[in-house]
């Protein structure tokens, strides 16, 4: 059984019931039960001494444990309760063969208007460096794209940020600008990335499948 896979009695809230899957990976909407199957990823710290800190001002993944996965867990659970037409968050876990090793989110403001997704990710240590973060970014572009009809994906990433940089170029994402943020305090550069609907419509993968899609729109304003 493939435990990367939603539960088989669905949730009454269909944003619950999204699934994304590739040969590769699932990405599980962040119920509560996946949500604590990857507390123990979150304990165990997604930084690497040494690294530059790759996420911006506040993030509840510098703070220590016990607190990182507590301020973590409210901050998911209050970004899944805030959902208008005008901004919604869908959070995924990421499952390698069964098993969380990271969360990918899909970003959305004034959705309806616009057609443009942001996206957020990160891995465990232990599951860089294989291709995972590649394949989650392409997976939930194929859910904004192929699933809600997406006009034009956005990313940025800190410029030392190397490995998120490197996803964007890959997947044919094309510099869009520089911007500042802040990340424990101090000003870091960032750099801004654009990937238009035919720039991946002629990337388009045929090996990933959506569940969930129709009955979420409402939801989302769709």
């Amino acid at each position: 059984m493939d435990r990367g896979r939603p539960q088989a009695v669905t949730s009454a809230y269909p944003p619950l019931n999204l699934a994304v899957r590739t040969p590769r990976i699932t990405l599980a909407a962040a119920t509560d039960e996946m949500l604590e199957r990857l507390v123990p990823v979150v304990r165990a710290g997604v930084l690497v001494d040494g690294e530059p800190l790759p996420f911006d001002d506040p993030m509840s993944l510098y703070a220590e444990s016990p607190h990182r996965e507590w301020n973590w867990m409210r901050r998911i659970w209050s970004g899944r309760s805030r959902v208008t037409d005008d901004f919604w968050r869908l959070y995924f876990v990421i499952c390698d063969d069964g098993e969380p090793v990271g969360m990918q989110d899909l970003i959305a403001v004034d959705f309806p208007a616009l057609g443009r997704i942001t996206s957020f990710s990160w891995l465990a240590p232990p599951a860089r460096g294989r291709g995972i973060g590649t394949e989650s970014r392409a997976a939930i572009l194929h859910l904004a794209f192929a699933g809600f009809g997406a006009r034009e994906a956005g990313s940025d990433a800190f410029a030392d940020n190397h490995a998120s940089n490197r996803v964007s170029e890959a997947l044919g994402y094309t510099r869009n600008g520089t911007d500042w943020a802040t990340r424990r305090g101090e000003p870091a550069e960032l750099i801004r990335w654009r990937l238009t609907r035919d720039a991946w419509a002629a990337r388009r993968r045929t090996d990933i499948t959506l569940s969930g899609v129709e009955e979420c729109k409402p939801v989302l304003g769709l």
